[in-house]
């Protein structure tokens, strides 16, 4: 060992125990962090699923994939970090003497062709990401970037230590060769022999670019060791467990799509009959109130804003960026937590659980941060301004978009919740709804004896459940499909259809009552209960003595469809649920309905939001307009799992549209610009919404907005589509 090999050895050895040190510490921060959050004991069943889909959506990189230029690059580089890690450690042997190597592996051929390709793989995709950042810089003129709110030094830092630590590889490598300490052929290593060819014969070089590979790598560690919520680098480690502990492991759709989460209390689902504000926690009040796996999300995000792209909310110039509400929640709990792991908090009375002694080294700026409401304006020193929470059509796109399974909408609604429970803090629009719920059981607070008007002038006898022997399918109407007028051709069609196939159906009727959807989702859960309770009770009964697979049930709302199917388990609900669209369908493809008559004009297709992202009914929909035009339908550049939300979602149906630019308009605009005369939809609040839509644009002449159901009639009964029709007379 030379002299230069002792100072890069002890240099080495110097920077790796600091960057240790401190890595070991913040580690040990970042737990403590984590766990001051509640119980989810949820979050540890059935581990092998967990193990398997942490496996695929990481390896597989099924969720980045969806992003294909950007997915393969991060794909490779993520590899190249793994993978390489081996090199880094391969140049502590380095640093000792050029011909130092791994033990046993260090000079297989198949290891040297293996870290040879996955580094230039690596630089191709490392260089692909920078490119691809600085093209979407927020500072570019005219550019809404995805990274506006990331901190983009980090981003720009940890881009450069991966490529400047695999050109050192190479560099290393390189030294080898033109030393003739390299143990691998050229047609595994072309790369390396051709650096070799180009650097002089310094046998030093080896263990200097050595140290400095060593140098950048630590470097990046201690860097990210003193800033714990640098997400952009801990996503490395954080998105294994963050995946693991996804909340539905087994489903096709994002964790956190489908169902919300429960209200829970301690890591239990909150009983109504039994709950006390005093004693149980109501929706989130502090930032410690999320669960562990919440500030897990918090500390895992990674900025890369693909969330915020997608989000209609931040895309029609309202203040909520999933993104950035998911930053402010991380920074506001880290900086919050000295206070917290000192023994601070407020109970649920919003008294101080820590005594003076406790509190007395506590520093000021952590103290500062336990005073900020978790929901309050800027000039209050809120953490989450009222307009962004309120803000959100809890569409999902968040939640499809984020790489690491993020649950935005789960927090968003967990601190709803505290405001409508507690504070009784929402837009005062959405009171007389809430009311409306409570004293109608429905949202427009329609009477009750008015829910089977709809049926009044068709040419057949609609069936109520009691008056017929069986059934195949209870038809839930739905409050929208039963109350307003433009709904009510949807059910009319439906109705018209079944009956045109032969199918059995029944409806409750006045019997019936709203899903409760509304009223979770803007965060009433004692309303949601209350109506979802009624609701079981009386399908239950409709269905009693029939096993799950004959309680089927079809909704043309896909709110409803999406409750009754995915939230009514929660509470002893359990039935088969079906979409119109889905059971039309399959009716077509039986051969019970025969479009005749193409429908023309071109045809385009809405996807809403919880039939497609929420429970990725994509293929339904399409079929039956594909059948009814008999030809193909006109896609709008954001469709299927990326389509724009309509604006009414998350009881947003029921708030005035304030900021920026109405969802709604944003969609027409994108509906129009394929050219087709009719929008499809397959959900009475996207009808609501794009018509009004259409008709603010002054394009009621040329586009016309209608349902699936709608369309297929008009193709199977040709001039006699008397469903809609009649609806049009009883409507004026």
């Amino acid at each position: 060992m030379g002299s230069v090999q002792i100072v890069t050895t002890i240099l080495a050895a110097a920077i790796t125990a600091v960057a240790v040190w401190l890595a070991v510490r913040a580690v040990m921060k970042m737990t403590a962090v984590i766990r001051l959050g509640q119980p989810a004991p949820e979050r540890f069943t059935d581990k092998g699923a967990r193990t398997k889909k942490m496996l695929v959506e990481t390896a597989g990189h099924t969720r980045m994939l969806k992003w294909s230029v950007i997915g393969a690059a991060h794909w490779f580089v993520m590899v190249g970090f793994i993978v390489l890690s081996l090199l880094v450690l391969e140049a502590y042997f380095e640093v000792v003497g050029p011909g130092g190597g791994l033990p046993i592996i260090g000079d297989w051929t198949i290891f040297g062709l293996a870290t040879e390709w996955i580094g230039i793989f690596g630089l191709v995709g490392i260089l692909v990401l920078m490119a691809i950042r600085l093209r979407n810089r927020p500072n570019r003129p005219g550019n809404r970037s995805r990274f506006t709110g990331s901190t983009m030094w980090q981003g720009y830092f940890v881009e450069w230590v991966v490529l400047l630590v695999l050109i050192f590889g190479f560099v290393i490598r390189g030294f080898k060769v033109a030393t003739d300490h390299f143990e691998f052929p050229v047609w595994a290593t072309p790369l390396s022999h051709a650096v070799g060819a180009a650097l002089p014969a310094w046998t030093a070089g080896v263990s200097v670019a050595a140290l400095i590979k060593i140098v950048i790598s630590m470097t990046w560690l201690i860097v990210i060791s003193l800033n714990v919520t640098m997400g952009v680098a801990w996503h490395r480690f954080l998105a294994f467990p963050n995946i693991f502990f996804k909340r539905e492991p087994e489903k096709a759709a994002g964790s956190g799509l489908g169902a919300l989460r429960p209200m829970m209390s301690d890591g239990k689902p909150l009983d109504f009959e039994e709950a006390d504000p005093e004693k149980d926690q109501f929706g989130v009040a502090q930032v410690e109130q999320f669960t562990w796996k919440g500030l897990l999300d918090f500390s895992t995000c990674t900025e890369c804003g693909r969330c915020q792209s997608q989000c209609p909310a931040w895309n029609t110039g309202k203040p909520l960026s999933p993104k950035l509400l998911v930053l402010s929640l991380r920074d506001h709990a880290y900086a919050k937590a000295p206070y917290l792991l000192a023994g601070g908090g407020k109970d649920l009375t919003g008294e101080e659980k820590a005594t003076q002694e406790q509190l007395a080294n506590v520093d000021v700026l952590a103290m500062a941060e336990a005073d900020r409401p978790l929901i309050g304006t800027a000039d209050e020193g809120g953490v989450i301004d009222p307009d962004v929470l309120w803000s959100c059509t809890t569409c999902g796109a968040c939640v499809e978009q984020c790489p690491v399974d993020i649950e935005h909408v789960d927090h968003i609604v967990d601190m709803r919740r505290y405001q409508v429970l507690i504070e009784s803090s929402f837009p005062s629009e959405a009171g007389v709804m809430l009311r409306n719920l409570e004293n109608k059981g429905n949202p427009w607070g329609a009477p009750q004896n008015t829910r089977e008007d709809w049926t009044k002038g068709l040419d057949f006898e609609v069936p109520r459940v009691g008056e017929v022997e069986d059934f195949e399918y209870l038809f839930w109407v739905g409050c929208a499909g039963a109350f307003e007028d433009r709904a009510k051709k949807t059910t009319r069609a439906v109705a018209t259809l079944l009956n045109e196939a032969g199918v059995s159906f029944a409806i409750l009727g006045e019997g019936e009552t709203c899903s409760g959807d509304p009223a979770r989702r803007i965060g009433n859960e004692f309303v949601f209960q209350m109506l979802a309770q009624q609701n079981v009770e009386t399908l239950n009964e409709a269905f009693e003595g029939r096993e799950k697979s004959k309680r089927k049930i079809v909704a043309t709302c896909p709110h409803c469809f999406n409750t009754l199917g995915n939230e009514y388990g929660q509470l002893g609900g359990e039935f088969e649920v079906v979409h119109h669209t889905q059971l039309l369908a399959h009716l077509v493809s039986a051969g019970k309905l025969t479009p005749v008559q193409p429908v023309d004009g071109g045809v385009t297709y809405h996807d809403p939001c919880y039939l497609g992202r929420h429970n990725r009914v994509f293929a339904a929909p399409r079929e039956v307009l594909g059948d009814s035009i008999q030809g193909e339908i006109t896609e709008m550049p954001r469709n299927s799992e990326r389509s724009f939300c309509c604006g009414a979602g998350g009881a947003r149906m029921w708030m005035e549209e304030k900021i920026g630019k109405r969802i709604n308009v944003d969609r027409v605009e994108e509906a129009m610009s394929t050219g087709a005369k009719t929008i499809a939809v397959g959900c009475p609040f996207c009808s609501t919404m794009l018509n009004d839509g259409v008709n603010g644009k002054g394009a009621g002449e040329q586009v016309e907005v209608v349902d699936v159901a709608s369309v297929l009639l008009r193709s199977v009964k040709p001039g006699g589509a008397a469903g809609e029709k009649e609806t049009a007379g009883a409507a004026g």
